[in-house]
């Protein structure tokens, strides 16, 4: 590294060795002023990678607790805007919030390695909590047909071809999968009925340099042919590269299959002929490899959902994919998922707008996140009791009907959240052609698996309490995704959450409080300073107000 000199006139990020967090922080903000790292950090950045993923399993053993959950991302390929986002709504990278990216970080998007080195640098930082697996596009090969190596090369004239060579490596030591809590099995692409988790855990993953490299034994049938010869003419790859010792065919292919193939509804496994290499595998092959390691779900990536994840196979397989407007402008929202320690998986979309610009929250309200209804029919089924007895008394015809008035009376009464009740309803219960609502509707679809237990009334537990319900409401009035609220909007929500809470603040104090939220003195309060303000907002009742009630519902 000593080759490359940083000079004085470089007016980018320069990261300190060791990193820290404040190096993800710095990071984050130079890229969202299009600054461009320099190659030296670029290339430390790639050698110490390289140091800590060599001392990693094939296969990540992730475990979560009560206080520690985990986020999980599909495909970004090189969208930053996608990842600010998910920042923005999910907070940045840390020992306390620790993420897993599924793949595909780079190729398609223009800013491939500004994503990948905000990833590299998280997971440098944090190497027990960032979890990074190989998909299909961490391949040099690849990323020569699909972007990755001409944006390197515009971007880094002088070192290119160097970084270019450190990332072949660096990719081949990426773990294939992860194991979350020894139920789930997270990988880019999917399985076959062939799928040896107990070889895989054994290959010597170093050795599969490009899924375009193929043994060679084996015939032409590799995924997205490329012609070696003319890639070694560029001067990029040498034929040492090409043959270097490699896997063999079996080990070859049973790698191929986990970052290529696809789920599809008709029983069997058959060649994946749109990608040309991997398999589709229908819902009894899922059912047989996850009976056969004890497994209860498969969370992969891989392809884009309009929706930005795709629920199959009886739920037991989940399609994430995090790169909205993948396509084109519109084409497609982005998800990622937040799982908890025995919890059900939460969804959370998102789609990156050309403008940032806060729209009135009634002209917002209509556009409801998965995620927030689905917290809120937890409250609801939370309460199924109170409602059933309260529809009951109101329903003097016996009819199980009540109007969508009385129905959105019932519910506020009882809840006590101050939503939009008759909005809601839309989304909440069935209604007939005479505008009457079948109020036992409320509870369809959903149902409590477990008996909720009692927790302690530590500090801790009551804001983990306190975030669900925060990121309801956040997510109902956040529901256009900037990731952001307006102050009127915060100042509402608050008073909502004083009152629920029995928390004593007049008007001023609100005001004041809503602008030291205001972290950066924008206007707006983004979920990260929503939480952190009201953390210590409630620290302080905690512990300064003996007599605070706090309900729990």
């Amino acid at each position: 590294m000593g080759l490359i000199e940083v000079p004085d006139s470089y007016d980018g990020p320069r990261l300190q060795f060791p990193l820290t967090f404040t190096d993800i922080v710095l990071l984050v903000e130079a890229f969202k002023h299009q600054k461009i790292l320099h190659a030296y950090y670029v290339l430390e950045v790639l050698f110490e990678t390289k140091k800590f993923l060599k001392q990693k399993l094939n296969f990540t053993h992730i475990k979560t607790s009560p206080s520690k959950g985990l986020t999980i991302c599909g495909d970004l390929h090189g969208k930053l805007d996608d990842l600010f986002l998910i920042f923005y709504k999910n907070g940045l990278p840390s020992g306390n919030n620790p993420y897993l990216f599924n793949g595909d970080f780079v190729d398609r998007g223009r800013n491939s390695i500004e994503v990948l080195m905000i990833l590299l640098v998280s997971f440098l930082v944090y190497p027990k909590d960032i979890h990074l697996n190989r998909g299909n596009h961490e391949d040099f090969m690849m990323n020569m047909r699909y972007g990755f190596t001409k944006e390197i090369l515009n971007k880094y004239k002088l070192h290119g071809k160097k970084i270019l060579q450190t990332l072949e490596d660096v990719y081949t030591w990426l773990p294939i999968g992860a194991i979350i809590d020894n139920k789930i099995l997270v990988i880019h692409g999917g399985i076959a009925e062939s799928t040896d988790l107990n070889l895989l855990h054994c290959i010597e993953r170093n050795k599969m340099k490009s899924v375009l490299l193929p043994p060679a034994s084996r015939n032409s049938t590799e995924p997205e042919k490329m012609k070696v010869g003319e890639i070694i003419m560029s001067g990029i790859i040498t034929p040492k590269d090409v043959s270097s010792e490699q896997l063999s065919k079996k080990e070859w292919e049973q790698i191929i299959d986990i970052l290529w193939s696809d789920p599809r509804g008709t029983k069997g496994c058959f060649p994946n002929t749109g990608r040309g290499g991997g398999c589709y595998f229908g819902p009894d092959i899922t059912t047989n490899i996850l009976n056969k390691y004890h497994l209860k779900r498969i969370i992969r990536s891989h392809e884009c959902r309009p929706e930005g994840y795709e629920i199959c196979h009886d739920g037991k397989v989940i399609t994430v994919f995090s790169a909205s407007n993948y396509y084109e402008d519109g084409s497609n929202r982005g998800a990622y998922i937040r799982l908890g320690y025995g919890t059900a998986l939460e969804f959370f979309q998102y789609q990156v707008t050309n403008s940032t610009c806060l729209k009135p929250l009634h002209q917002r309200v209509n556009v409801i996140e998965s995620s927030a209804i689905r917290i809120l029919k937890e409250k609801i089924i939370s309460r199924k009791t109170d409602l059933t007895h309260t529809f009951q008394l109101r329903d003097y015809s016996k009819s199980g009907k009540l109007s969508v008035t009385q129905w959105a009376f019932s519910m506020e009464s009882i809840l006590g959240l101050n939503l939009p009740w008759r909005t809601l309803s839309l989304y909440l219960v069935k209604i007939d052609k005479d505008g009457c609502v079948d109020y036992m509707s409320s509870f369809q679809d959903i149902h409590i698996e477990k008996p909720v237990e009692e927790a302690e009334s530590t500090l801790i537990e009551t804001l983990y309490r306190y975030r669900s319900d925060l990121q309801m409401v956040f997510n109902i009035i956040d529901s256009d995704c900037s990731g952001q609220i307006s102050m009127e909007e915060f100042w509402t929500t608050w008073k909502l959450f004083s009152s629920h809470y029995n928390v004593q603040i007049d008007d001023s104090q609100i005001d004041e409080l809503a602008n030291t939220m205001d972290l950066n003195k924008d206007g707006s309060i983004d979920f990260n300073e929503f939480l952190k303000a009201f953390y210590v907002v409630h620290t302080y009742e905690k512990l300064n107000t003996s007599n605070a009630k706090h309900s729990h519902y």
